[in-house]
Order: C-alpha cells, then sequence, then structure tokens
C-alpha cells in the first residue's frame, strides 16, 4: 500500500505570519508544502507570485508542490522554478502545448504535474502520463478554499490510478470525513487547506488524513 502524503495549502493559511504557519505545519507532520499560484485570469482569485515562493525557501525543508493556475505558465516555469519549487503542476485545460510545458520544467530539472478540472475528461491527459511525476485531481473547482467536496470526481481519481504508476494528488474540499473514499480510488497525495490551517491542532489534522484506508 503506498504511503499516505499529506500537503498543506497556505491558500488557508495567516499570510500575516505565512513564515511560522509553514514551520509549524513541518513540525506538525506535514509531506510537501502545497502552494496555489493565480492569476485571476485562468481562475477568479488572484494569490501569490515568485517572490512569496522564494521568501518560504529558507523556512522549510519541506517540498514545494507549486500548482499554476495561471495562463501562460510558459512565461513564469523559470522564475518559479528558481525560487525554490520542488514539483511545478499545470492544468491541460490551457491553450499552451502541454508537451512543451513538461519540457521546460524538465528543463530546469523540477518534477512534472498535470491537473484536471472537475468538468475536464481524463482521456485528455492519458496521451501525457508517460512524460509527468504527478496528477492533480481538482474536486473543487479552482480558485477559492473552502469549498466542499465534489464526489462526482471520485470515479476520476480511480481513472487516473488505472492508468498511472506515479502519484495521484486530490485537492479540494478534503477532510476527514471524505479522505477515506479519496485514498480507496487510489489517491495517495492529498492537498488538505482549510482542514488543517483552520484546525486547533495541526498535528492532529494531518494524523487524522494520513490514517484514511
Amino acid at each position: 500500500m503506498r504511503k499516505i502524503l499529506i500537503a498543506p495549502s497556505i491558500l488557508s493559511a495567516d499570510f500575516s505570519k505565512l513564515g511560522q504557519e509553514v514551520k509549524e505545519v513541518e513540525k506538525a507532520g506535514a509531506d510537501l508544502l502545497h502552494i496555489d499560484v493565480m492569476d485571476g485570469h485562468f481562475v477568479n482569485n488572484i494569490t501569490i507570485g515568485a517572490a512569496v515562493v522564494k521568501s518560504l525557501r529558507p523556512v522549510t525543508k519541506l517540498p514545494f508542490d507549486v500548482h499554476l493556475m495561471i495562463e501562460n505558465p510558459e512565461d513564469y516555469i523559470e522564475s518559479f522554478a528558481k525560487a525554490g519549487s520542488d514539483l511545478i503542476t499545470f492544468h491541460i485545460e490551457i491553450e499552451e502545448d502541454p508537451k512543451e510545458l513538461i519540457r521546460l520544467i524538465r528543463y530546469y530539472k523540477k518534477k512534472v504535474g498535470i491537473s484536471v478540472k472537475p468538468k475536464t475528461d481524463v482521456k485528455r491527459i492519458l496521451p501525457l502520463l508517460a512524460m509527468v511525476d504527478m496528477v492533480l485531481v481538482m474536486t473543487v473547482e479552482p480558485g477559492f478554499g473552502g469549498q466542499d467536496f465534489l464526489f462526482d470526481c471520485l470515479e476520476k481519481v480511480r481513472e487516473v490510478r488505472d492508468n498511472f504508476k506515479k502519484d495521484v494528488e486530490v485537492d479540494g474540499g478534503v477532510n476527514e470525513m471524505v479522505c477515506a473514499d479519496i485514498v480507496k480510488k487510489g489517491a495517495n497525495i492529498l492537498v488538505a487547506g482549510s482542514y488543517v490551517f483552520g484546525s486547533k491542532d495541526y498535528a492532529e489534522a494531518i494524523k487524522r488524513l494520513r490514517g484514511a484506508q
């Protein structure tokens, strides 16, 4: 059985003390740090840029799982790579050539992830699976934290796992009520924002998610 990895999303952290929040989730047992990057175009929200990623890099040893929800990601791969990203994920729904994006991320010696929105057919990414390290299945419409989990997406997780032997990540509405169902479908990385950062005990929240079988 695959080890369940927990990736707290800083989208739900207290940005007035972001460095401390990152240290706290690392201490609490997080495996990765999920960093949502939004430009206000691909999704209707704006979050952070490469400068924030760079400022966090000295704060923690956690791998940076950077999720680009932006248009024209090819213009920003270099800056996020140099800022300290370990894995860079882009969306299949963008207009750019995904193979070229994968090659660009590889050029900077970073791991590659590809993501699908809830309404996107998994078949769109099947030809690319041999080229990537991770598939991210969105289980809410991307843009804002705190949304409810879309159970219709569970079969999408299963379909990805049936065709992919590496990491399968789920992001959106993840909590202790749904994590077991997600893991049963084949996911091994759980992104949790409000569930972790909204709890009084980060370590306990991470422990509950990791215990999903």
